[in-house]
């Protein structure tokens, strides 16, 4: 004798199988798991359509604020017309927190950045060569940063704070935007909005407030101490629209940024010149337009060598 599946276990399923097929880890067009889903129970179809269209009325409202460029759509062949009940109806999607049962896994590769939106709203971009872990559950939302950085904007629910986990170092929000940046000995936490608590496991009675426009770095052995840099940390997340943007720093700083996001390695073999200070804003995944920018402005000599774009000073004559 089969078990029916209740309304909420077909929403959950729809809702892992949404955010697979908007992460881009299946195609819904030939995944045979999802097929095999679907024709199970005339349900799913509908409980599917659902939570894409959730994802989708999220993505609008990302992209309206300007927060994040909105991806170009994918085709999704069940994807249909949905019948609108207005600002009602979006509302209700949005407002339906849809839990996902088990952890789901992101992570990019060299050069690559991807946004990922959640079931409860929340947007996670995802730095070059980064990862991180998602579990939804009915009293918290946690998130493990396995390894790189990774930007959150975080959906208000008091009910359930949002926590990241990267070693040690824990960052506890309930409705903000922070950016978290893994080391070896602790973490990079920057704020744009509202406020974040931090601390590290074992030191729990050192927890410190992060507020909006400041940042701090939060080592597994000292407690944080937060700074003002508004400035700082706009061009530090400039890399969520794939650019690298430089006011004052040195050329060897500049390079390790271009080296995180690429192949080719840029290698600089004047020390007189890597402390050279720039100004300017380039694509990350483009060392050769910063290349022969460096030659312009520093009058700098530009060899490429197989996977290697190396800088020194100019032959004088």
């Amino acid at each position: 004798m089969s078990i029916r599946e209740s309304a909420r276990e077909i929403a959950d399923q729809a809702a892992e199988w949404a955010t697979r097929i908007d992460g881009g880890s299946i195609d819904a067009e030939t995944d045979e798991g999802l097929r095999r889903w679907l024709d199970a129970d005339p349900r799913r179809k509908g409980a599917l359509l659902r939570a894409e269209a959730a994802l989708s009325f999220i993505d609008r409202g990302r992209a309206l604020a300007g927060v994040i460029p909105k991806p170009k759509p994918r085709a999704i062949w069940i994807r249909r017309k949905l019948i609108s009940a207005g600002a009602a109806l979006a509302a209700s999607l949005v407002g339906a927190a849809i839990l996902m049962t088990s952890p789901h896994r992101y992570h990019t590769g060299l050069g690559e950045i991807r946004q990922v939106p959640l079931s409860d709203g929340s947007v996670v971009a995802i730095n070059t060569q980064s990862a991180v872990e998602v579990a939804m559950h009915s009293n918290v939302r946690e998130v493990t940063l396995t390894r790189g950085e990774a930007w959150f904007r975080v959906a208000h629910d008091k009910k359930r704070p949002f926590i990241v986990s990267a070693g040690r170092i824990r960052v506890r929000a309930v409705g903000t935007a922070f950016s978290v940046r893994r080391h070896d000995d602790g973490a990079d936490v920057q704020v744009t909005e509202g406020v974040v608590e931090t601390w590290t496991i074992g030191e729990e009675d050192r927890r410190v407030q992060v507020a909006a426009g400041s940042k701090a770095y939060v080592a597994e052995y000292e407690p944080p101490k937060p700074i003002p840099a508004s400035e700082d940390i706009e061009r530090s997340l400039a890399w969520r629209e794939g650019q690298i943007v430089l006011e004052g720093e040195t050329l060897d700083e500049a390079v390790a940024q271009f080296n995180r996001y690429n192949a080719r390695k840029i290698v600089i073999s004047d020390p007189g010149l890597a402390a050279e200070k720039l100004v300017g804003q380039f694509r990350a995944t483009d060392p050769q337009t910063f290349a022969g920018a460096v030659a312009t402005t520093l009058g700098a000599k530009v060899d490429e060598e197989g996977d290697t774009i190396r800088l020194s000073r100019a032959d004088r004559q």
